[in-house]
């Protein structure tokens, strides 16, 4: 295996000049960089990608935990935060936490023992934050992502409150009074946003909040299913349904197809039949 040995030799220069060239740790001259590009092609020469992150004490790499990988909305952040790190040669170390506090602080502080320069987190319902303190308190670099926490924190998120104010208002203009709801986890900042955006539309037509019009199914797509079962079953059952995001809306979408199915050619059919179920996502304004 050729060194920065060989390098050296074939281009004639210290080894001192190769280590710089090849780290951009100093400038090199453009005569002097490009006889040691040729040397390095010639010898085939591999920088050891280990050693340099020692030396330089960084590794090129960004570690993402995110909290449900299998949530469409968290797939297109990671391809998009893949790309970007692939145009700044950087290296991910991706991990679902699967929601689970426990689970989520391992991921943490494992991505911390592979020395990663910093950490996006979609963070767990953990209300003790403890994957969040654990970065803060070490000191990683770390930026948190649609589930916010606090302004002390870098943090990237959507206007959750005006997005579902729109969705909402949409629905009202349709001539929708009782409108159901189902929401997303109640320990999420995103959650208890949109269901301000929800009452603030609301009483911008002076319609009275109705609190057994909301249903809180925690995130999951079985409950949503049920939570959305609960609101067709009441006797006086909404028109129209706000998903509180896209695990609600595709949990809501699966109940409604049931029971069309399941109650075809009864009576009851017409009236499920023009239940109006809409999501209107003003860009990713209703992510996880």
């Amino acid at each position: 295996m050729a060194t920065i040995v060989d390098v050296a030799r074939r281009a004639g220069v210290s080894i001192s000049t190769v280590s710089h060239a090849v780290n951009g740790t100093r400038r090199v001259n453009p005569d002097t960089l490009r006889l040691v590009e040729e040397a390095i092609a010639f010898v085939g020469f591999r920088p050891n990608a280990l050693a340099r992150s020692l030396k330089r004490a960084t590794t090129d790499s960004v570690g993402i935990a995110i909290s449900a990988i299998s949530n469409p909305y968290f797939t297109d952040t990671i391809c998009a935060i893949e790309a970007e790190c692939a145009r700044l040669g950087m290296m991910v170390f991706l991990s679902d936490t699967q929601d689970d506090a426990a689970q989520e602080l391992k991921v943490v502080q494992a991505l911390h023992q592979r020395r990663v320069d910093g950490v996006i987190l979609a963070r767990s319902s953990d209300p003790a934050c403890r994957a969040v303190a654990y970065l803060h308190e070490n000191r990683i670099p770390f930026v948190l992502v649609d589930r916010l926490l606090s302004n002390r924190f870098d943090q990237v998120g959507v206007q959750n409150k005006s997005s579902m104010q729109r969705l909402v208002a949409h629905l009202l203009s349709h001539g929708h009074k009782r409108i159901g709801y189902v929401a997303g986890h109640r320990d999420f900042s995103t959650t208890r946003e949109r269901i301000d955006g929800y009452r603030a539309a609301l009483k911008t037509l002076g319609i009275a909040f109705n609190e057994t019009l909301v249903r809180r199914p925690e995130g999951r797509t079985d409950a949503a299913a049920a939570a959305t079962g609960e609101l067709l079953d009441m006797s006086n059952p909404p028109t129209a349904i706000a998903a509180g995001n896209n695990m609600a809306l595709i949990g809501a979408m699966h109940a409604l197809c049931r029971r069309r199915c399941n109650r075809a050619g009864d009576n009851a059919a017409a009236q499920y039949a023009r239940l109006t179920l809409r999501c209107v996502v003003e860009g990713a304004s209703l992510p996880g």
